[in-house]
């Protein structure tokens, strides 16, 4: 099932009052509190659907969890990213101990233990990197990451670079 509000007031917040995010995700809270700050939701329950939102409606960011079922978070990332590879996707996760497959294709990770609060940072630090000038997404300092706790909520880059880090030092 779709969701996408019609007329409400929007607290601005940077890009929230402007952004569309497609949800692909079961946590009414973490919703509601992305709805209150003023973003617009395309909703899905299920990667089937969520694809199917993705190739019908233009979308600023990707809110994704990882454990949909049948088709899981990775599986999903990689195929959005396949046709759209600039929307930035967030991939919430029950345990951040995640497969590389499905590091792969998304541009942050967010423990659920983290909260709604954190979600909503890392959300507002990927779209302020995708509306940077090239050349100056790494300049800009992301809120996310000085809210996040050490080694618990990692951009996709670091995480997949900490995982490489790991496997080559247990095989040497």
């Amino acid at each position: 099932m779709s969701r996408r509000d019609g007329e409400r007031p929007c607290i601005n917040l940077g890009m929230a009052a402007n952004s569309t995010l497609l949800c692909i995700h079961r946590d009414s809270v973490a919703l509601s509190l992305l709805e209150q700050s003023g973003y617009d939701l395309v909703t899905a329950t299920n990667g089937r659907e969520g694809l199917r939102l993705f190739m019908s409606r233009p979308v600023d960011a990707i809110v994704l969890d990882y454990n949909l079922g049948l088709l899981d978070g990775g599986i999903v990332a990689a195929e959005i990213k396949k046709v759209k590879p600039q929307v930035p996707i967030v991939l919430v996760a029950q345990d951040l101990e995640l497969p590389i497959s499905a590091l792969r294709s998304v541009d942050a990770v967010v423990a659920r233990s983290d909260g709604p609060d954190l979600l909503l940072a890392t959300i507002r630090s990927v779209l302020d990197v995708k509306g940077a000038p090239p050349g100056e997404e790494k300049l800009k300092p992301s809120p996310a990451a000085q809210q996040r706790r050490p080694n618990r909520s990692w951009d996709g880059k670091e995480r997949r670079q900490a995982n490489l880090a790991q496997s080559a030092t247990k095989k040497g």
